[in-house]
């Protein structure tokens, strides 16, 4: 029987991020990356094959060494279309880049877009600083906006109740 991808996935993303720490200076990265995943299978019900390995992966073309064709020969291009449009395109100025990187998110696959939402649900949940509390309240915002078209999708409804949930919890 032959490995699942999204487990070759956890292996490869716990080796790009090998080292790297959230902003808590104590929590190894991988373990947000594994969470949006589980985020994606156990909350928002879905354990679409590409959802799970765009969730392990979401991180490691922006953040890591990683390109589109290393995802792309591992893991297909569906897989790499999904995690390229979950990258920021760091060569763009802030305001740019942010609007640049909704655009594409807006088009690419409901896969990204699914993924988007667990990825925010997740950070969240990691609110420590109230100074981080409203800019993470508005990238919540922006990704229920940016899935008002997929709310009929299955997975959405349930993903979407979520994040508003977290939405109504930083905004109390």
């Amino acid at each position: 029987m032959e490995q699942p991808l999204y487990l070759k996935a956890i292996s490869f993303a716990s080796r790009a991020h090998e080292g790297q720490l959230r902003k808590d200076k104590r929590t190894p990265y991988a373990a947000h990356v594994f969470r949006v995943a589980m985020i994606c299978r156990d909350i928002f019900g879905c354990d679409d094959e590409i959802v799970l390995c765009t969730a392990v992966l979401h991180d490691t073309i922006e953040d890591r060494d990683v390109d589109f064709d290393d995802i792309e020969s591992r893991f297909g291009i569906k897989v790499a279309d999904c995690v390229a449009a979950m990258s920021k395109n760091m060569l763009l100025r802030e305001p740019a880049r942010e609007k640049d990187y909704d655009e594409r998110l807006a088009k690419a696959s409901w896969r990204a877009r699914l993924v988007k939402l667990a990825d925010v649900y997740d950070n969240s949940l990691d609110i420590s600083k109230e100074s981080m509390r409203k800019r993470m309240l508005e990238r919540c915002k922006r990704a229920l906006v940016l899935t008002e078209t997929d709310a009929d999708r299955p997975f959405f409804a349930q993903a979407r109740a979520a994040v508003r949930a977290q939405v109504d919890r930083l905004d109390g």
